[in-house]
């Protein structure tokens, strides 16, 4: 029998893959990586501290930063959903977390798709923010029928494909030849289309009722709408942007410039406008009509620490109480208000690990048995402090893997234009999701607590220590 090709390598594979064609239909991407290349490279000769920090796991950390990448997709119906977790069930890649962007005026629901075990996210961390379209939020009923009647005749995968899911979940996995194969069919699901499957009058309606929804109906399937590569430095790449000949977004989105990053800040440049084609009204194929679609984006992000929900609650109210401060300004006079709103977030380890504000990785040092066990204290937080206090034991911020919706609905804002903003009921809509993607989504709180908690407990019994809880 044949060997099964890992799912890491595959998924490996296909984001190379994927980043390849992305470049070929989008070139200032690659404008985009130089760019971070360079900026990463700067950061790393100036900041010996910052490099550093990037070697913990055997330098897994700082290698995989080269090809971090994360990408976006929108789907149209429950059975794109479900048969889309089955493609990256192949990469190895889980549902992570549930985002409904439907306050934020955008008639989506989402999950990240990524890898959830350690070894696979130090060796490719790729991941793909997978939203669903809320068909029951377009108010006109006429509309939301045609949405549903055309979405019903699409097919996004191809039977080859469809038949590879079928040979991976019956053997367990796929050989090289399979694996092969696998990548090319899958990304042919992410490939853009300039045709559109409606006529023109038909888009101008979705568009009107929002530009995202235009975007997830009207076209053969959901290319993919951009690609993000991660810096180290995402303020210095903002600067830099137009000196590369990019246009960037005038805020960045997430938490202001600390000494001490958390989450996820992102920044990005303005969506193309492309050209497509219309049908013929009469469906003949006659008189093809031209026009223009705006939704693919270049992206950059840069990841902190992961918080905790403690860390994430008080985020979250500074970030509510930070907009009456920076309503309305741009650029650097923004991030300064935003800095002063956040002043009251701790920005030193020590203090984020000490509260409980963030998660955190354990090692032990080189020479860690040199310490006498009957001097440390027996409660187990003081015993962790003692340890790091004595330098038996290192600490490091775990990176933030996920997603903010705040975030993500401001870049979706940005790119779609003026007529993007839309408002709709905060009606979370957790359960119907789950029942579309057939499964439960992974909650990312509990996935950054076990993998400190493992780091933790590794360390202690290495030390033959048991403490009280």
């Amino acid at each position: 029998m044949a060997r099964h090709v890992s799912c890491d390598d595959i998924r490996t594979r296909f984001s190379h893959a994927m980043s390849d064609m992305y470049r070929s239909e989008v070139p200032q991407y690659g404008t985009l990586l130089k760019l971070v290349a360079d900026i990463n490279a700067q950061t790393l000769y100036h900041d010996a501290r910052g490099k550093a920090a990037l070697t913990d796991r055997s330098g897994s950390e700082m290698a995989r930063i080269e090809i971090e990448r994360h990408g976006a997709i929108r789907l149209g119906k429950a059975q794109e959903l479900d048969t889309m977790r089955r493609v990256f069930a192949v990469m190895g890649m889980s549902p992570v977390g549930y985002y409904d962007l439907a306050p934020a005026g955008m008639p989506v629901h989402a999950t990240a798709f990524r890898p959830v075990d350690d070894d696979a996210l130090a060796l490719n961390p790729f991941r793909v923010f997978t939203s669903l379209l809320r068909l029951e939020l377009i108010e006109d009923e006429a509309l939301r029928e045609r949405a549903a009647d055309i979405l019903e005749q699409r097919q996004i995968f191809t039977d080859r494909l469809l038949s590879l899911l079928d040979t991976f979940d019956e053997q367990g996995g796929l050989d090289d030849d399979d694996a092969t194969a696998f990548v090319i069919e899958a990304l042919e699901t992410f490939r853009w289309h300039s045709h559109a499957t409606v006529d023109a009058k038909t888009y101008h309606a979705f568009h009107q009722a929002h530009r995202l929804i235009a975007d997830v109906v009207c076209f053969h399937g959901p290319h993919i709408n951009h690609l993000t590569p991660r810096t180290l430095d995402i303020d210095a790449t903002q600067q830099a942007m137009p000196e590369w000949g990019i246009a960037p977004k005038a805020t960045i989105e997430g938490p202001p410039r600390r000494d001490c990053p958390i989450l996820l800040r992102q920044t990005s440049f303005k969506a193309l406008e492309e050209p497509i084609l219309f049908p013929a009204a009469d469906g003949e194929g006659r008189g093809e009509q031209s026009g223009t679609h705006t939704a693919r984006f270049g992206e950059i992000e840069q990841r902190g620490a992961a918080l905790t929900r403690r860390g994430r609650k008080l985020y979250d109210e500074l970030l509510a109480a930070s907009r009456e401060v920076t309503h309305g300004l741009e650029g650097e006079t923004q991030q300064k208000a935003l800095r002063e709103a956040f002043r009251d977030f701790p920005d030193d380890e020590a203090t984020l690990r000490r509260e409980g504000l963030a998660w955190f990785e354990y090692q032990l040092s080189d020479g860690a048995n040199g310490f006498e066990a009957q001097s440390l204290p027996s409660e187990r937080g003081a015993l962790v402090e003692a340890l790091i206090e004595q330098g038996v034991m290192q600490a490091r911020p775990i990176t933030y893997e996920d997603f903010l919706p705040v975030s993500a609905a401001g870049i979706f804002r940005s790119n779609l234009g003026d007529g993007g903003a839309q408002h709709y009921a905060a009606t979370d809509s957790r359960a119907d999701f789950e029942t579309a993607l057939g499964t439960t989504v992974e909650d990312e709180f509990a996935l950054y607590e076990r993998r400190s908690e493992r780091s933790l407990t590794a360390c202690l019994e290495q030390l033959g220590l048991s403490p009280a809880a």
